[in-house]
């Protein structure tokens, strides 16, 4: 404690001699970004991933499994997608992103736990953003919607009932690694969901594993990935920004 105390009465004498714009930083400015019309819209400088209108930034492993109905992008249920699913990535491969999306469980309940609307981004393909209809639907608290599946789960759960549209908003700093490819640094991810804070820059320790603990692979940027998982899950309005 005296130490610290010493330190700042020192740097206090210290900026006596300063001048206000002695602390001042001009250069470089910061480049103009067209806010959008509301909250929920593209920026000026995102890539929007889905619009309503087309698949067109998106590689999908079989196209009779999703659909545009409404503007808006369906997973088509069938029985066997746990076999046979049809994941969906982005064209394009990303490393630090802001991402934006809206997403909705049927409206019919069906089934329980992890098999009620479930779904999930992989960020970077690799490490879940669960999505999972957990309106008064308990299951293991890691892998409910706003989890990191197997790993953290959220700090409050503010999911909206099934049929109602739910929107994350996602902060993501990738993991990097040496020539080698020894880890220098983890992946970390803040989580907004529905407008609530469920996931605070915290670390992500590995490729998402549903046996068994996760550990690192090294990578470079990758494509995001949405989930098949079998239950007839809606997106809308998907945008990303480049960090």
């Amino acid at each position: 404690f005296f130490a610290v105390a010493l330190s700042a009465i020192e740097i206090n004498a210290q900026n006596k001699q300063f001048k206000p714009e002695d602390t001042e930083v001009w250069v470089p400015v910061p480049e103009v970004v067209v806010p959008g019309a509301s909250d929920n819209q593209a920026p000026g400088d995102a890539l929007i991933l889905f619009d309503g209108t087309n698949l067109d930034q998106w590689v999908v492993t079989d196209d009779s499994n999703w659909e545009i109905k409404d503007e808006v992008m369906v997973v088509r249920s069938t029985k066997d997608k746990l076999e046979h699913p049809s994941n969906m990535s982005t064209k394009e491969n990303f490393g630090d992103f802001q991402l934006h999306i809206e997403w909705k469980s049927p409206i019919k309940v069906e089934g329980e736990g992890q098999r009620r609307g479930n779904s999930g981004i992989f960020l970077q393909s690799r490490y879940e953003l669960q999505i999972q209809d957990c309106y008064q639907n308990p299951t293991f608290v890691n892998g409910q919607a706003g989890s990191i599946y197997k790993q953290t789960a959220p700090m409050v759960n503010p999911c909206r009932p099934p049929g109602e549209w739910q929107t994350y908003e996602v902060y993501y700093t990738a993991p990097s690694f040496d020539e080698i490819g020894l880890l220098l640094t983890s992946a970390y991810v803040t989580v907004v969901h529905n407008g609530v804070l469920i996931q605070n820059h915290i670390e992500i320790k590995g490729s998402i594993k549903h046996v068994g603990l996760p550990y690192y692979q090294p990578h470079g940027n990758l494509p995001l990935l949405i989930q098949d998982h079998g239950n007839p899950v809606e997106f809308r309005n998907i945008w990303i920004r480049n960090l």
